[in-house]
């Protein structure tokens, strides 16, 4: 069985009539990310946040959502992944690795609508990128664009069932999928595709690829993008005013509303190549 899926009764009221019937329903559950950080006797366990999830790939997510952040600049900065209990999992850092845990206090609380809730500032969210797309690469037909939606779709088996998870996905130029995730959380998904990245080896920066989420470009998922150096987002929904300002300072192809033939471009539009 689907471990993301689970089952209700549901009664569904229609002008023809009651239907009563079993409803798959997408599964939500915390987790807790905790860091190991430290040398020798000063080491440290400290707990960063907690997430409503989707569970599955949840070692992608604790990845993903501590090089977002700015925790982690590389993958192989993590000694080790241990699971405490099913819902807590602590990242044990590399010795060297400097974690300010008194700017994680202030900053850091996540939940499935909202990678951001709980930031005190827009400057705490504005993490800095040491990474910049190269100005017009990779350039993408926009017949490779059109074509996105529909492959993220077929490999979306979770949502086929229950219709209530988000989708990030991570392509190359040339439209083909390299990496899915699913969760509740549009972040979350943002999060786990960027971190199975990383554990797969994909090396930094991300500048030869595109991602695509399934809802809207908000802010927080054009942030994460741009930590990784990924020079086109594309998003089925809108973008937010904040998150086409991002784009451009980043350097950025932002691309909205990607649905059939049609799409916005919102920021360095010389990375889309069109036929007139």
């Amino acid at each position: 069985m689907n471990k993301n899926i689970s089952f209700a009764e549901a009664r569904t009221i229609t002008p023809q009539g009651v239907h009563n019937h079993t409803e798959a329903l997408v599964v939500e559950e915390p987790l807790e990310i905790r860091i190991g950080f430290g040398a020798g006797d000063e080491r440290q366990r400290f707990s960063v946040a907690v997430t409503m999830r989707t569970p599955g790939e949840d070692e992608d997510l604790a990845v993903g959502f501590l090089f977002t952040e700015g925790i982690l600049s590389d993958f192989r900065q993590v000694m080790a992944l241990k699971w405490q209990d099913d819902n807590t999992l602590l990242v044990e850092l590399q010795p060297g690795i400097a974690v300010d845990t008194e700017r994680l206090s202030r900053h850091l609380f996540t939940s499935s609508s909202c990678g951001v809730c709980g930031k005190a500032s827009l400057d705490a969210v504005q993490t800095l990128s040491c990474y910049y797309p190269l100005p017009g690469q990779p350039e993408l037909d926009a017949q490779v664009l059109y074509g996105l939606p529909e492959a993220l779709r077929r490999a979306q088996a979770a949502f086929e069932a229950t219709g209530g998870l988000h989708a990030a996905g991570l392509f190359d130029a040339a439209g083909q999928l390299l990496l899915l995730r699913e969760d509740v959380g549009r972040h979350n998904a943002v999060d786990k595709v960027i971190g199975a990245a990383l554990r797969s080896a994909y090396h930094l920066p991300f500048r030869e690829y595109v991602l695509l989420v399934s809802g809207r470009a908000g802010f927080e998922l054009v942030q994460k993008a741009a930590m990784a150096g990924l020079p086109l987002l594309a998003a089925v929904g809108a973008p937010s005013s904040l998150s086409v300002r991002l784009a451009q300072e980043s350097g950025m192809t932002l691309v909205g509303f990607l649905r059939g033939e049609r799409f916005n471009v919102y920021s360095h539009p010389d990375r889309v190549r069109t036929r007139r």
